[in-house]
């Protein structure tokens, strides 16, 4: 079994799953939640570079009509299926769906999410519930219609889509950073439940760093400043071939997506006072650029926000296409150790420093 995600078995969601050769041999039938743009469509856009056959769920059509043009441009096949995760009824029918399309589904992705950029003092109830019931309970809703296919079959593998605000919050975004710990405790249940039945369904979560997407334009923010994610900045293909390596390959309860995931994990479970200090003193700045913010512009909390805005958001000059992290986790398991163990250490003396001033 991996340790977050530093070791790993190989073999396709059929194999794993024990399957005929017809079966291995078929395209992989993937769900993808949040697939219209940013680190969704990046996602889907991987998978279709193997042949997938995707569904697509998002609640732009258009936008979606736009990942399934260029999903088929990829060499892959998809459907797209325009629906609110936060709607129960609605994913369970998407599921019939992409089924009746394409055959049983092997991988179900949640990755749908929806946020605040505010502070807590200014939030109103009504925006604590809408990001709850896309950010948290769209993934509890698209994990019940994937279980309700995959455990008669007893195959096939759900992937989480996290973040390393699931283990360490950061100010301005206590909504997002409430339904991302949510996730991980439903998360860690699912995966106990599924041990005990020894069941060969398999959950992952895969927590991202700060991914360079769309969604720092369109996000709903009473900030001062145009919102953008803490540097350092990493290209939504670097989290899409996360998930697809997590998708395909035993990695254990989680995979950790790039050194500042592993930085934010590993020195918030050894040093969470100093964090608190460092993120009350940066944690505004790190979130804004220079720039003021547009008042009139769209935001996408109740409604998706208008045009097709493909995976990257305005940050390519900025961000990391690789993660040296993830290369290690695939060719030296033993180098990723490490690099844990010095998350730790540097944690420890970061507070050692701390406490000295």
């Amino acid at each position: 079994m991996g340790h977050n995600g530093l070791a790993a078995t190989t073999g396709t969601a059929a194999q794993r799953a024990g399957g005929d050769g017809a079966a291995r041999s078929a395209p992989e039938v993937v769900v993808v939640t949040g697939a219209s743009a940013g680190l969704g469509r990046a996602i889907a856009e991987r998978f279709a570079r193997e042949g997938a056959r995707l569904a697509l769920i998002a609640r732009g059509a258009d936008r979606l009509d736009a990942a399934r043009r260029e999903i088929e441009s990829l060499g892959g096949q998809a459907i797209a299926l325009p629906l609110d995760v936060a709607d129960a009824d609605a994913v369970e029918r998407a599921a019939d769906d992409a089924e009746r399309a394409f055959g049983p589904i092997d991988i179900w992705i949640n990755n749908a999410m929806v946020s605040v950029f505010s502070p807590i003092k200014e939030m109103r109830p009504e925006e604590y519930r809408r990001v709850t019931e896309v950010t948290y309970l769209g993934y509890v809703y698209g994990t019940l219609a994937a279980l309700h296919r995959m455990l008669p079959r007893d195959r096939g593998v759900i992937v989480q889509v996290g973040s390393a605000l699931a283990h360490r919050s950061i100010p301005l975004q206590s909504a997002y950073c409430a339904a991302k710990h949510a996730i991980l405790g439903f998360h860690a249940s699912l995966r106990t439940e599924l041990l005990h039945d020894r069941s060969h369904v398999r959950t992952v979560m895969v927590e991202m760093p700060a991914m360079n997407t769309p969604q720092f334009d369109w996000v709903k923010s009473r900030l001062p400043r145009r919102p953008q994610p803490v540097p350092p900045i990493f290209q939504p293909e670097v989290g899409a071939e996360a998930v697809y390596y997590a998708a395909r390959h035993d990695v254990g309860r989680e995979l950790n997506v790039a050194w500042p995931t592993l930085e934010a994990v590993y020195g918030n479970k050894v040093v969470p006072g100093y964090a608190d200090r460092y993120l009350a003193r940066t944690g505004y700045d790190a979130q804004q650029t220079d720039e003021p913010a547009d008042p009139t512009r769209p935001d996408n909390l109740w409604e998706p926000a208008p045009g097709d805005w493909g995976a990257h958001g305005r940050f390519d000059a900025r961000a990391r296409a690789v993660s040296v992290e993830q290369l290690l986790y695939r060719e030296r398991p033993w180098l990723a150790l490490a690099g844990v163990g010095l998350a730790g250490i540097a944690g420890i003396a970061a507070a050692a420093l701390t406490r000295r001033r």
